[in-house]
C-alpha cells in the first residue's frame, strides 16, 4: 500500500470563544469573505480571489461547566488542518494505509455539507488533528457565490450519513437517519 500524495496544504479549522466577533475580525480586518454559516456554530470563509470553498473555517467552542455552574473558558484554537488528495480513492487508499500503521482515525470517510468536500480526520503523534480531503467546491472569482446558512444537523455534518466512515460514530452524535 503506498502512502498517501497530497497535492497541497488545505484550509484550517480554529475553535474560538465568539464566532461573531472572530467571523467580523477575518472579514473586516483579514479581508476574508464569507461561503457558508451552519447556524451561529461554523462559518466558512474563503479569499476572494481563490477558488476553494473555505480556506478558514471558525467552529464556536462550547461553554465548559465547572462544578457549582461556573462557566470556565472554552478549549480554543487548532481544530485541524488538511491536506488536499486527488479523489475519493485516495483518501479510501489513505484510510487503509493509516489503519495499516496504527494510526487513530477521529472521523471519516465522510462528505460535509458546507464546501462538499470528502473528508477522513486522524492524529498525529501529539495529538493533533489532520484531515485529508478531497472534491471541495471550487468558486469562480468571476462569477461568485451565494452565500448559505445551512442547519445545524447531520447533511451538514455528513451527507452519507455515517455509511463510509471507517471508525465507529461516537455514540454522543446524532444516529444516521434511515433511508
Amino acid at each position: 500500500m503506498p502512502k498517501p500524495n497530497p497535492k497541497r496544504l488545505g484550509h484550517l479549522v480554529l475553535t474560538v470563544r465568539d464566532i461573531k466577533k472572530s467571523a467580523k475580525f477575518y472579514t473586516e480586518i483579514v479581508g476574508l469573505t464569507v461561503s457558508d454559516w451552519i447556524t451561529d456554530q461554523m462559518v466558512f470563509m474563503r479569499c476572494e480571489s481563490g477558488h476553494d470553498h473555505h480556506d478558514l473555517a471558525l467552529a464556536q467552542a462550547p461553554p465548559v461547566l465547572k462544578e457549582g455552574g461556573e462557566v470556565e473558558a472554552p478549549r480554543v484554537g487548532l481544530e485541524h488542518f488538511s491536506y488536499q488528495l486527488e479523489n475519493l480513492k485516495e483518501v479510501e487508499e489513505a484510510a487503509e494505509f493509516l489503519q495499516k500503521q496504527g494510526i487513530e482515525i477521529v472521523r471519516g470517510i465522510g462528505k460535509h455539507g458546507p464546501g462538499e468536500n470528502v473528508f477522513l480526520v486522524f492524529k498525529d503523534p501529539d495529538g493533533n488533528y489532520v484531515e485529508y480531503y478531497c472534491d471541495m467546491t471550487q468558486i469562480d472569482p468571476e462569477v461568485g457565490y451565494e452565500s448559505n446558512v445551512w442547519p445545524n444537523d447531520l447533511d451538514a455534518f455528513d451527507q452519507w450519513h455515517y455509511k463510509r466512515f471507517v471508525v465507529p460514530v461516537p455514540e454522543d452524535w446524532a444516529p444516521a437517519e434511515e433511508d
